[in-house]
């Protein structure tokens, strides 16, 4: 065969085996957990492209970041399939596809390798660690922020071969149209430096100096990207602040997590879908064991890195890629999450594919072996993320399996007993709601998600206490006042619900169950003119909501009679 029709084949191989692995995901439902964010309670979202709603995308910092691009496609999927989870998962599926083949292609042209560029790219395709952001949902940003990711390579790369202005102003765009789906790509224009060294040999030029000053308005793009992240995740509250989880125990688990990541590459087995902070809890011979390691690595690298680049490009890709989401600056409950490793990974897998063709080039017979080592490397790989995917189907099949993976995980106990009360499943909801909340008694949502199961089952006063510990415990949350002001109603205290509902309404403006809530108490006290206001913002700001609709309708017919 001419290498022209072995690319092609490559490239045909990658997409129907990629499709074979994931194309399940078709099937799955979505998960309630950042779904609910991004997609099934996020009225926004589930209105489509329109033009509120782009403005709204441009505008909104909800789940803790400015993701304009992210957001526009769960608008267009909207548009497109409503709120079917089928082809929703089938666009995350195919820009993984994409993904795939943009670094396959953009790696044998830069090395003129197609083995080595082949591996890489099928481990980054197949590889179990990678099905969360394929198989979520809500991980749209990781997917999308990685295609532009690569189409930056691509236009860097083609800026490298004939540098002019217009391919140069490609590049930023394409990278600045990244850092909107997703800011993890702070770190790019530092990969492009490693990139100038091996495999696009920028360095060789004598143009240090000029190759480090190029970089410059894309380090300033990063840098202003990063502050508008940082300010975002602060105003949702979703950094954890330095005394919650003290600078020692930061590093300590930033440590073990750049040693926990290559593992699980080598080992992908008992992954799940968040794994708890051990906060103080990391034995102490870990870190330092870590730390070592990461040492031990990174001096055999520097000392071979003059025969083999690829070592050290690699090895720096991994360290440099991981930092933004290594836990220094802590977002979330999780020490480490398998989405985490979409784009550090790759430079492990660099590594891995050149190494492997110089360690077997003297072998006798080496031709034949390494495609037969590859296939049971990429057979082996199918299997795993085959099986791993099904356990995304739905929320209680992954919630289950996480649980059985992990140890004191309060957030899944509270998200399945969320998920199993959804389906009318109080029983086997309760343990778990209890569970996390004895695991963390000064968690809020788990606090008001107890007293929305005990105000179902009619317990009022015990119901009623929960979603005061709630309040008191995040103050500036709108849910738990709403909560409140439905069991003042219930009871007939109206003055006291109307009070809860409008604290709702000042702390979040667009709360549509505390406008909603507050027009039928309006209602009741027959103040029907502030009831229209309330349930027509209810009803701007959740079209969904046949509720509300059906009220406000009534009002006005009673009001035209």
């Amino acid at each position: 065969m001419t290498p022209r029709a072995w690319h092609i084949l490559a490239c045909i191989l990658l997409v129907l085996a990629t499709f074979a692995a994931f194309g399940e995901v078709r099937n799955h439902q979505f998960i309630h957990f950042d779904d609910v964010y991004y997609l099934t309670e996020n009225p926004a979202v589930q209105e489509g492209l329109t033009p509120k709603s782009i403005i709204w995308a441009f505008t909104t910092t909800r789940a803790g970041n400015w993701t304009p691009l992210t957001w526009l496609s769960h608008l267009l999927d909207v548009q497109i399939f409503g709120m079917h989870p089928g082809g929703h998962h089938l666009t995350n599926l195919l820009f993984h596809i994409a993904n795939s083949l943009l670094l396959f292609l953009w790696l044998q042209r830069a090395t003129r390798s197609l083995g080595p560029a082949f591996l890489v790219a099928a481990l980054f395709a197949w590889h179990p660690l990678h099905v969360e952001p394929v198989a979520w949902v809500a991980a749209r940003k990781d997917v999308l922020s990685t295609f532009f990711w690569l189409l930056t390579m691509w236009a860097y790369l083609r800026y490298g071969e004939r540098p002019e202005w217009g391919r140069y102003f490609l590049v930023v765009l394409c990278f600045t149209l990244g850092l909107m789906a997703k800011p993890m790509l702070v770190t790019l224009p530092l990969v492009l430096l490693l990139l100038d060294y091996w495999p696009l040999d920028r360095w060789a030029s004598g143009r240090d100096r000029s190759l480090i000053l190029e970089k410059l308005p894309l380090l300033a793009l990063a840098a202003v990207f990063g502050m508008v992240t940082l300010y975002a995740q602060e105003k949702v509250g979703a950094v954890a602040p330095l005394g919650e989880i003290p600078l020692g125990s930061r590093i300590a688990t930033a440590l073990v997590a750049y040693v926990w990541y290559p593992l699980k590459m080598f080992w992908p087995t008992r992954l799940g879908i968040l794994y708890p902070h051990p906060l103080e809890a990391i034995p102490l011979w870990q870190a330092p064991g870590a730390g070592l390691i990461l040492t031990l690595v990174s001096i055999l690298v520097a000392w071979r890195s003059r025969r083999y680049p690829y070592l050290l490009v690699g090895w720096l890709w991994y360290l440099i890629t991981l930092l933004p989401v290594i836990g220094l600056v802590q977002v979330g409950n999780q020490a480490w999450a398998d989405r985490y490793t979409y784009v550090p990974l790759i430079g492990l897998f660099i590594m891995l594919a050149w190494g492997a063709r110089d360690l077997t080039a003297s072998l006798p017979g080496a031709r034949a072996l390494r495609p037969l080592g590859a296939g049971l490397i990429f057979t082996a790989l199918l299997i795993l993320t085959i099986h791993q995917a099904r356990y995304w189907r739905d929320s209680i099949t992954l919630f289950e399996h996480t649980l059985a993976v992990t140890a004191d995980n309060f957030v899944i106990h509270n998200n399945l007993g969320v998920a199993l009360a959804k389906q009318g499943k109080t029983e086997l909801a309760a343990p778990h709601l209890l569970e996390a909340l004895r695991l963390d008694p000064f968690n809020a949502r788990a606090q008001n998600k107890v007293g929305e199961e005990l105000f179902a089952q009619g317990k009022m006063a015990e119901a009623a206490a929960k979603f005061q510990q709630a309040s008191k415990l995040k103050p500036d949350w709108a849910e738990p006042y709403n909560n409140l002001g439905r069991v003042y109603a219930h009871d007939g205290q109206m003055d006291l619900a109307m009070a809860m509902f409008q604290k709702a309404i000042d702390l979040d403006l667009n709360f549509a169950p505390a406008y909603k809530n507050l027009g039928f108490a309006l209602v009741s006290r027959g103040e029907k003119q502030k009831a229209v206001e309330m349930l027509t913002k209810a009803v701007e700001l959740n079209p969904n909501d046949p509720e509300a609709h059906q009220i406000l309708e009534d009002l006005k017919t009673r009001g035209n009679d």
